[in-house]
């Protein structure tokens, strides 16, 4: 099968960075679907692995962590997925990627594909909508309220209503645009993003949030000016070191900060203790990595998630399209990625004859 990997962790400039290859087909078994992926999209984590990890012995490196695809063979212990089913998921870090012709990926971390959307349109979703919801619902203790007839999700969480004031910090990033829908459509919380560009606040404003200020400037006077004292929740998207202090400012005694970067520097935890405010980690892969015995909230978020986009309720936060999944596209995509200037997600679509 035709797949992009790379034997070695290179600059994205490199020769071989990424390279177009032929690896042997991959056999469905256990609770493995094997997809024959149709659309991919690219997110921050496929470029920090390909500079940081290196493939076992002489094998090729596979990214992609977000894919379309359709059910081609399943393995014997399958029971979510019948051969022929569209579906999207955002697979497993531990694994191959999706930038292949075919994937092996576990169903309880796959959900069936919105059938509203074009493949490219859904491609650009799981991993950020994933993780969003997880912060939302799982990390930060809000109730989804889903319309009657959407499957819930999120049950026996405490319901903070509508005195909750979400901070997004790099709110027109992948997970952010997904992020502000769910908090404004199945939630009663105020949302506030940042944004520094006025293309990015434009989105960030035309994807549903209450307030836009601008995290390179001191955000309490933004908040103030916007007449609310501070807030009860922040999300941090990215440069979590950098704000570190000002979010331990802006939140309200027993707050709680969410966060999904690395910062270098480390977070002086200590800083939060006499607000009672608490910390929670996102990290999507976490089910899939250690097979948790709640693996398959994955599949079930997915559901219920294709259910609300089909109803409308949530929209696609695709970009732009490189074209056909190959090296040289990637390569691009890699490189517009680590630009950090990219607004909606960037996708790609179907392998050169």
């Amino acid at each position: 099968m035709k797949a992009v990997a790379y034997t070695q962790p290179l600059d994205i400039n490199a020769p071989g960075a990424l390279a177009d290859v032929n690896l042997p087909m991959p056999h469905a078994t256990g609770r493995d679907l094997l997809v024959k992926v149709r659309a991919i999209s690219v997110n921050p984590v496929d470029t920090k692995i390909r500079v940081s990890v290196a493939p076992d012995k002489a094998e090729h490196k596979v990214l992609g962590w977000d894919a379309v695809g359709e059910v081609v063979a399943a393995g014997d212990e399958v029971s979510l997925f019948e051969v022929g089913d569209s579906v999207w998921y955002a697979g497993d870090l531990t694994r191959q990627g999706s930038n292949a012709e075919y994937q092996l990926v576990d169903e309880r971390i796959v959900g069936i594909k919105p059938a509203s959307l074009s493949d490219t349109q859904a491609a650009a979703m799981p991993l950020t909508a994933i993780t969003a919801w997880e912060l939302l619902f799982d990390r930060l203790g809000f109730v989804a309220q889903l319309p009657a007839d959407v499957k819930p999700y999120a049950q026996g969480f405490t319901d903070t209503g509508e005195a909750a004031r979400i901070l997004i910090v790099g709110a027109a990033g992948g997970v952010g645009s997904i992020l502000i829908q769910l908090a404004k459509k199945l939630t009663g919380a105020t949302v506030i993003g940042t944004a520094s560009r006025e293309k990015s606040r434009s989105w960030v404003m035309d994807l549903g949030a209450d307030h836009v200020i601008n995290h390179h400037q001191p955000m309490l006077p933004q908040l103030q000016a916007l007449g609310l004292d501070g807030v009860t929740h922040v999300v941090s998207l990215t440069h979590t070191g950098e704000h570190f202090d000002q979010l331990v400012e802006v939140l309200a005694p027993q707050g709680k900060l969410a966060l999904i970067d690395d910062p270098q520097e480390g977070l002086d935890v200590l800083k939060l203790k006499t607000k009672s405010i608490s910390l929670h980690w996102e990290f999507m892969y976490t089910r899939s990595m250690f097979s948790t015995a709640d693996m398959q909230k994955q599949h079930d978020l997915l559901a219920a998630l294709s259910q609300l986009i089909d109803k409308g309720i949530i929209r696609s936060t695709q970009g732009e399209h490189y074209g056909a999944i190959n090296a040289e596209n990637l390569i691009r995509a890699h490189k517009q990625v680590e630009s950090n200037s990219s607004v909606g997600k960037i996708v790609l679509e179907g392998f050169s004859a």
